[in-house]
């Protein structure tokens, strides 16, 4: 049997459907769109799969639920936390399992680590694996904390270090020195993915039962993945910005077609003085019915004067993806690249080449880096302005991109209202939150009076703005 923790409800307040409801609603937040027919249609899943076998439940819900195979990660998450494997301490259902103490009472991590050793060596020691992780949560992940008891999954590893574990894994996989290269390689990366897949499985146990104690909603804030177009810019891990880049093309596709509508549905052209009066005749002279000149929409012309410094790469790189894919919505762009100096870089974007082979184009063959390679807005803004005077015309949309962080060097706020002035639109865009513009060397607050600043923390906050700004 499987104890429970003390005050811990075993039903939902307004039952399984409220259950499932909650959950639905845990997954709009999360910005997976799941409309009533949905939720039905994973109300009627639930009444014909066995609810006891949960991977099934997971499966049949998921079936009903969502739309994206991006979806399933954040899916995954909700779905261990609304519906876990288990109410507080888990025991009895293995009893041969226990971890291995020390005559004194303490943990014998040596045979621990054997014991961990010798079941990810095992093909079906998946329940196994699980009660172990749950009682190295139990008995070792716990500390004390502020609101009493709590887990934590790094405690609860820092003494296994299951990643160490590789070499004995690998001999008790029988790969000694005759075996191939080959299967030597294919061994190894299956035991990385073992001690990978432990280590998830006791995170997962923490999840759970720091759940329990702070509730489902606070630990899904931070525990479960969140969608790329959400991710913060300056926070985003490697694999969320390689997800984010994934995701540039489907949003370069959702802002050309709002741009060709705009502009197929752009006001109507001036009115025609000459044929508004000779239409009068018929009505007494009275110019009743406006005639107007036929609109002749023009694809604008678009700048990006583009930090690329270490501190704002992730939201450069994603940017000058999403404006490379929508190259055809204007007549022209040019791109131009600074970190203490200016250059352009429109040559290293084209439809063929790859992001990462651009942006390392970018820092070994143009003049982006100058004395020391900090930022200098300044500098880089005076260098634009006097290397490449015809950049900006009054048929020119200028867009900055950067965090407006000079390392408290002159800004050059005059130069870059003389740039205002000449475009015909200017905005900058900026990955940091509103309140840190001005702090410490941010001229943001500075800057913001001479032009338009937008905060664009995320993708999906970049693609609402640059929807918004760019004309048409």
């Amino acid at each position: 049997m499987q104890a429970v923790a003390a005050g811990t409800p075993l039903s939902a307040p307004h039952g399984l459907p409220g259950h499932l409801v909650g959950f639905v609603e845990a997954l709009r937040a999360r910005g997976i769109p799941v409309g009533p027919s949905e939720t039905v249609d994973a109300g009627r899943v639930m009444i014909v799969l066995d609810l006891m076998d949960r991977e099934v439940l997971r499966e049949g819900l998921a079936c009903a639920l969502l739309r994206r195979t991006t979806h399933r990660s954040i899916f995954d998450g909700l779905f261990d936390l609304w519906f876990p494997i288990a109410v507080g301490e888990r025991s009895g259902a293995l009893d041969d399992l226990e971890i291995p103490h020390k005559p004194s009472g303490e943990v014998d991590i040596q045979a621990l680590r054997e014991l961990l050793a010798d079941l990810l060596t095992q093909e079906d020691a998946t329940q196994q694996l699980e009660m172990l992780a749950a009682q190295l949560v139990e008995q070792l992940g716990q500390y004390q904390s502020s609101r009493g008891p709590s887990y934590s999954a790094y405690k609860a590893l820092k003494e296994v270090q299951p990643q160490t574990l590789l070499a004995k894994i690998l001999a008790g996989l029988s790969i000694g020195p005759d075996t191939s290269e080959f299967d030597t390689e294919i061994a190894r990366r299956a035991a990385r993915e073992r001690i990978a897949g432990f280590r998830a499985t006791v995170e997962a146990e923490t999840q759970r039962r720091v759940a329990e104690q702070l509730g489902r909603d606070r630990v899904a804030s931070y525990a479960v993945a969140r969608q790329a177009e959400e991710v913060d810019f300056l926070r985003a891990s490697e694999s969320e910005l390689v997800e984010m880049r994934r995701s540039s093309q489907r949003l370069a596709r959702i802002l050309a077609s709002r741009l060709a509508v705009r502009r197929r549905h752009s006001r109507r052209g001036e009115i025609d003085l000459r044929k508004t009066l000779r239409k009068s005749m018929s009505t007494g002279g009275v110019p009743i019915d406006l005639v107007n000149r036929k609109p002749r929409p023009g694809r604008p012309e678009l700048v990006l004067l583009c930090d690329v410094s270490g501190s704002v790469a992730g939201f450069s790189n994603f940017t000058l993806l999403l404006v490379s894919a929508l190259r055809e919505q204007f007549s022209r762009v040019r791109i131009f690249a600074f970190v203490d100096r200016v250059d352009e870089v429109t040559r290293f974007f084209d439809p063929h080449t790859q992001l990462d082979e651009a942006m390392a184009r970018i820092f070994t063959e143009a003049q982006v880096i100058g004395m020391d390679g900090h930022s200098d807005y300044g500098s880089a803004l005076a260098g634009f302005a006097q290397n490449f005077p015809d950049a900006v015309t009054p048929r020119s949309s200028l867009l900055i991109l950067g965090d407006a962080r000079t390392n408290y060097r002159d800004p050059e706020l005059e130069t870059l209202r003389s740039l205002v002035g000449v475009a015909k639109h200017a905005h900058w865009l900026n990955p940091e939150r509103q309140t840190q513009w001005g702090s410490g060397d941010s001229a943001a607050d500075k800057y913001q009076q001479v032009i338009e600043m937008h905060e664009c923390r995320s993708a999906k906050q970049l693609t609402a703005v640059v929807s918004r700004l760019l004309p048409v």
